[in-house]
């Protein structure tokens, strides 16, 4: 592909990628995988360029751009070299007129960027939440592996590993025999807060694809009980073959039915040593690795997104036996997902008490504490421990 081939192919991934997010429809990654499924022809090199491409302008643009060619503009403007390749040629975007929309640059929409500045998250935060993740592992407790070439030591974390972004995990032994998994440090942090031990019955409420339960397992030395529940099927369903190449055997997974949570979780109601909520949220903590969930994001859905918190945070406090404790996580960086709710929670339920935590990363933060790109290199979350009174 030529250079200015490569910019026309960032322009049109950039529309899909604008509509997508308009509409609720696929993320960018699925959405760059079926282009170029289509695309024999882009060769390694221009795949990478082009995606590059893509991330760099979708980063730059704090709103959703008015289209693809706008978003790509806006990183024209201020390189020549770029803007070079509008040149009107048989494969490349047609050439720069004056007066043409250009996508306004800055970390996030206005709405957000005055929600986030009302938490505490200045200016130098709110940049760092837009930069490039690195690749960061948990090792499997469970299985015996030598772990001198698994990248950096992440300071805090025993079982954690920091390598370049790109490296393909999939290809390693480690990787294939279950020793190691993909885990952010904060991820990893915030589910310490759960002070899992051998022997306990914990629930992860919003287990998703497993993550957390599996760390938990691990810290639990595949002793005890974990029940993993979750509403959507296909990434719960992914769970079962993680959790036997992880060489772990205590989890049972539980399909919940939105609405009728309590009647299938009766079983365990008021039995819960832990429970563990991973509650879903608007992700704002999780930027730099999907930078077009600014996009997505509206005040509508930011209200929808606090009253399933709400819900969940209910329906979890009854799965805790007296003495138990409820671990609350949003990886978002919003007062209102995090500080603000489980301010709420404590207000309304005068039988618990937020514990101190003593992570060996974050801030505290209202109840909770809160970890951020640019203080932790780490993803953005809020967590607290709440504990029930005996």
């Amino acid at each position: 592909m030529t250079p200015s081939a490569r910019t026309q192919a960032a322009i049109e991934l950039l529309d899909a990628i604008v509509a997508a997010a308009r509409d609720s429809g696929a993320a960018a990654d699925t959405l760059i995988a079926r282009y170029f499924s289509t695309r024999r022809y882009a060769g390694s090199k221009d795949r990478r360029a082009v995606r590059e491409l893509v991330y760099e302008a979708i980063r730059h643009a704090g709103a959703r751009p008015e289209s693809g060619r706008a978003a790509m503009l806006a990183l024209a403007n201020a390189n020549p070299e770029l803007a070079a390749t509008f040149d009107g040629s048989a494969h490349g975007p047609a050439p720069i007129v004056p007066d043409e929309p250009v996508a306004a640059g800055g970390a996030a929409p206005t709405w957000l960027i005055n929600r986030l500045k009302s938490a505490g998250i200045n200016a130098a935060e709110q940049k760092a939440l837009i930069g490039r993740a690195p690749l960061d592992l948990r090792i499997n407790a469970l299985r015996e592996i030598d772990t001198a070439d698994l990248g950096e030591p992440i300071p805090g974390l025993p079982h954690g590993r920091r390598l370049p972004s790109g490296t393909q995990i999939d290809t390693l032994d480690a990787y294939r025999e279950g020793a190691i998994e993909v885990q952010d440090a904060g991820s990893q942090f915030v589910t310490m807060a759960a002070h899992a031990a051998p022997g306990q019955r914990v629930v992860d409420l919003c287990a998703g694809a497993g993550g957390k339960t599996l760390a938990l397992a691990a810290t639990m030395a595949n002793k005890g009980a974990i029940l993993a529940s979750d509403t959507d099927r296909a990434r719960l369903s992914r769970l079962a073959p993680r959790a036997e190449r992880a060489g772990v055997s205590i989890v049972e997974t539980r399909l919940l039915d939105p609405g009728h949570e309590a009647l299938t979780l009766a079983d365990w109601a008021g039995s819960a040593d832990v429970v563990l909520i991973d509650a879903p949220c608007s992700g704002t903590g999780t930027w730099r690795r999907n930078p077009e969930a600014r996009w997505r994001l509206s005040p509508a859905r930011l209200d929808k997104l606090v009253l399933t918190q709400r819900q969940l945070l209910g329906i979890g406090a009854k799965l805790v036996k007296p003495g138990g404790v409820l671990v609350f996580i949003v990886c978002s960086l919003l007062d209102e997902e995090g500080a603000g709710q489980v301010a709420a929670f404590l207000a309304s339920h005068l039988d618990w008490t937020a514990d101190t935590l003593d992570l060996p990363a974050g801030r505290p933060h209202g109840p909770g504490v809160r970890l951020t790109p640019a203080h932790d290199a780490t993803d953005g979350f809020f967590v607290a421990r709440l504990k029930r009174a005996c």
